[in-house]
């Protein structure tokens, strides 16, 4: 039986403000339990003492991109679901160099519904009530 979305951790890394609290305002009305990190730095920080059961991170983010941050988190938070998100059309050799390495990401492009990102949460949490989730 899936966990009912409060159980259910989500780490939200944007280092532009406003789209990481708005993010964080979404997903905490669909009932999950939300973390917001404007930073690669803040969010490996952040994991130390709270494992997320969902990563979605901002691919152009600054010092480390969020695919560099996506495989660090791979290491010590082995369940932890990536979902990748941008806004760049540039990002491309980027997953295609972890393809390369042996990872693979999944990529929403910016903007993002509100009713497709919990929908897409749900399912990679596998929720069975995705269709209950709030659409906007």
């Amino acid at each position: 039986m899936p966990a009912h979305a409060g159980e259910r951790r989500i780490m939200i890394v944007e280092d532009e403000r406003v789209v990481a609290d708005t993010l964080g305002k979404i997903l905490s009305a669909g009932g999950y339990d939300v973390r917001v990190a404007y930073s690669a730095e803040e969010a490996l920080a952040c994991t130390t003492a709270w494992e997320p059961d969902i990563a979605l991170l901002d691919v152009m983010l600054p010092n480390m991109n969020g695919i560099d941050l996506a495989v660090a988190l791979q290491k010590p938070l082995p369940n932890c679901r990536i979902l990748l998100f941008s806004g760049q059309p540039s990002v491309e050799g980027l997953l295609q160099k972890a393809f390369a390495e042996g990872h693979s990401f999944e990529i929403l492009a910016k903007p993002i519904h509100p009713s497709v990102i919990l929908n897409k949460i749900a399912r990679l949490l596998g929720s069975s009530d995705s269709e209950s989730l709030p659409q906007a």
